[in-house]
């Protein structure tokens, strides 16, 4: 076994350092091992005993007394990324989770007591339970790089922080920034962390350790909240600010859907700043919240989040330079945030003005995302106008953003073939069009892939990489690894109408339209949608997407779906009529300042009491079809690619966990009833059969 943390002592100022570098993962994880370990070592700081560790050498007495401790990662990036998750998914029991959790808090409260100062030591990521350990330290230094994030994103696993970050986080920042922080998951940069009250001090890479020692030695008072900060905690205000805060989590998230914010807003309304109530709250609380549904769920699509990250782990060149083609919405937003990455980036467009307009975009993502004028001038300056196509010439990846036209995109790589070098991967961001027609005229049609955004390309985390006929492995893994360069999440897919995430939405939204015209209102449609727990209802949804992109896909999609259908005339004449969603200002709602002017359900209306059924079980039953035709390799790259990339309730774990989890047969009976009750929409693919019967059979 290898060992995770050593520890040292510098013998010109008996300054300890104990640093983690765990070999089993690319970032530092608190699982049990590291926390027996850090045990261990915290003792042997108690009892001034040096560790052989990291000498070779049983443990003896420091030469010189112990003056301060310094907590760090021996990895190049990274602190420590939280606890293991996966070890989460093997406690069935929750008084085991308690007792790990009481274990935790009395180790991390030998660190808070040790009466040397101690120092968090923070480059990279510094997440949940690295949070915790650093906030048990007196001091917290971070570097300036942008790779070093701090927050709490434990809400996003169905739990709130456990390792007494509860308590440490409101002793430090004050209830309402603790608050906020904890509820919302955010991850901030070192300045925020610094403004925020989170770090002391915010140093480059090159002036952190001097910059530890100037401050142990210094040993400062350790930051604490304000009384103004505090005041929040007083009883009578307590209650009244979690009401707000009640409110406020309740417009964005329904609470059967996610009760870990409830649960840890009535936490803190039940123990204000009493630090024994809030360890203990943490102790009894977290296990009923870990071992629930939502957060089961949860973990699961954090596990899919995480394959599809390693799918880009084979060792094939990452571009650095990247050559866009079409400045559009799309093609300009997808230069942006190429540049943002710290790629160089030329854009290339036969209109002046759609550049212009795309660099205008660029400029106001930069200044969103980067907020120092510094790197935002980096980034501007990495992201080049180039109406000729001059970057042809040295690029590592063109990505054509085109309109979605078959002849317009292959007479546009006849030519790009001509003037790229050799080495240089083509990629379409086609989003429906099947990449063997794309590169019929190509001398090498191999080097062809789509590399498919999705709207907003600074919001939505999924690409789809995909795979004609004659595309070569290679390709695609080159394809995977620029997905990942760019922050993104990689899903690889066949070249197919419409590809994943299209195909499954397409029967969707078509079923909110016939439902429209069936009489059923808007309001009760999307609301159907929300309560199941999608982001949006499927007509906000639409009209987000921009209706005439809705409808170019349909009329390309309709015939190759399960159930074909006929494009609906409702959304033809609405196009015609230029009404075309959000960007127009009116599609299916109208819209004042980009917001849409909701309506109310009518009054007595009564919606279809399989409202809800109608509109989910078009797009499951898609995904049964996808499964069974192998657009994707697996059930799991299925559920990982419709949930990032449509948003499908996270909660529900993906469309085929659902399916499991409410027994196929069923879902299957479902289904038909829905077919006779409402025709041949609701046939039920072969998948059901074929497929699911021999994944699910006397398993769930």
């Amino acid at each position: 076994m290898k060992t995770l943390w050593t520890i040292e002592q510098d013998a010109t100022d008996g300054i300890c350092r104990l640093g983690i570098d765990d070999p089993a993962h690319a970032v530092n994880l608190l699982s049990v091992a590291a926390l027996d370990e850090l045990d261990a070592c915290i003792a042997r700081v108690e009892n001034g005993l040096v560790t052989g560790v990291a000498t070779g050498i049983e443990a003896r007495p420091y030469p010189h007394p112990i003056t301060g401790l310094i907590i760090q990662s021996r990895k190049p990036k990274g602190f420590i990324a939280g606890a293991d998750v996966g070890e989460f998914d093997r406690i069935t029991d929750p008084a085991r989770a308690e007792q790990h959790i009481r274990r935790v808090h009395a180790l991390l409260a030998r660190i808070d007591d040790l009466p040397i100062p101690t120092l968090a030591l923070i480059h990279g990521v510094c997440l949940g339970g690295g949070l915790e350990l650093a906030l048990a330290c007196r001091y917290r230094i971070a570097s300036d790089d942008p790779a070093t994030k701090l927050g709490f994103p434990e809400v996003r696993l169905g739990i709130f922080p456990g390792y007494g970050g509860t308590w440490r986080a409101i002793r430090t920042l004050g209830p309402v920034a603790a608050m906020q922080a904890m509820l919302t998951g955010k991850t901030y940069s070192a300045r925020q962390a610094q403004r925020m009250g989170l770090v002391d001090r915010v140093l480059p890479q090159r002036q952190l350790e001097a910059g530890a020692r100037d401050l142990i030695r210094a040993a400062p008072l350790p930051s604490r909240a304000s009384f103004s900060q505090r005041l929040p905690n007083l009883t009578p205000v307590r209650g009244w600010v979690a009401q707000r805060m009640t409110r406020r989590t309740a417009a964005k998230a329904r609470q059967e859907h996610y009760p870990a914010p409830f649960a840890l807003i009535e936490h803190w309304r039940a123990n204000g700043e009493n630090a024994k109530g809030l360890l203990d709250g943490e102790a009894r609380r977290v296990p009923e919240l870990m071992l629930g549904e939502t957060s089961t769920n949860l973990r699961r699509v954090f596990h899919l989040q995480e394959r599809l990250k390693a799918l880009s782990d084979v060792e094939v060149p990452r571009p650095e330079r990247i050559h866009v083609v079409g400045a559009g919405v799309m093609g300009g937003d997808i230069a942006a945030w190429c540049a943002l990455k710290g790629l160089t980036v030329t854009l290339q467009d036969l209109s002046l003005d759609q550049i212009g307009r795309a660099m205008t975009r660029a400029h106001r993502l930069f200044e969103q995302h980067l907020r120092d004028p510094r790197l935002v001038r980096a980034a501007w300056d990495r992201l080049i106008p180039d109406p000729d196509g001059a970057g042809l010439r040295r690029t590592d990846l063109v990505i054509e953003a085109v309109a979605e036209q078959a002849e317009l995109k292959q007479r546009l790589f006849t030519e790009i073939e001509t003037r790229v070098p050799e080495h240089a991967l083509l990629a379409t961001n086609t989003s429906s069009i099947p990449l063997e027609r794309i590169g019929e005229s190509l001398q090498d049609p191999g080097r062809l892939v789509g590399l498919h955004f999705f709207n907003p390309v600074a919001r939505m985390q999924l690409v789809e990489v995909v795979q004609g006929t004659a595309t070569r492995a290679e390709s695609i893994q080159r394809g995977l690894a620029a997905v990942r360069a760019l922050d993104r999440l990689p899903l690889p897919v066949r070249s197919s109408p419409g590809f994943l995430v299209n195909r499954v939405l397409m029967p969707y939204l078509l079923e909110a339209v016939d439902l429209l015209d069936e009489g059923v209102s808007m309001a009760a449609i999307d609301k159907a949608a929300v309560d199941y727990g999608m982001p949006m209802g499927p007509l906000a949804l639409a009209d987000t997407v921009g209706l005439d992109i809705c409808l170019a896909v349909a009329d390309r999609l309709g015939p190759a779906l399960t159930a074909p259908e006929e494009t609906p005339e409702r959304l033809r004449r609405m196009v015609a009529d230029g009404r075309l969603g959000k960007k127009s200002g009116g599609g299916f709602y109208r819209y004042r300042n980009g917001q849409a002017m909701r309506e109310s359900i009518p009054r007595g209306e009564r919606p279809p009491d399989d409202l809800t059924e109608r509109l989910i079980f078009r797009l499951l039953n898609e995904c049964v079809a996808c499964l069974r035709e192998g657009v994707v390799a697996d059930p799991d790259l299925l559920d990982a690619g419709v949930v990032f990339g449509t948003g499908f309730a996270p909660h529900r774990g993906g469309p085929l966990h659902e399916i499991a989890q409410g027994g196929w047969e069923r879902m299957r009976e479902r289904l038909d009833t829905l077919q006779r009750d409402h025709g041949r929409h609701f046939r039920p693919d072969r998948g059901w059969q074929l497929t699911l019967a021999g994944l699910y059979r006397g398993g769930h």
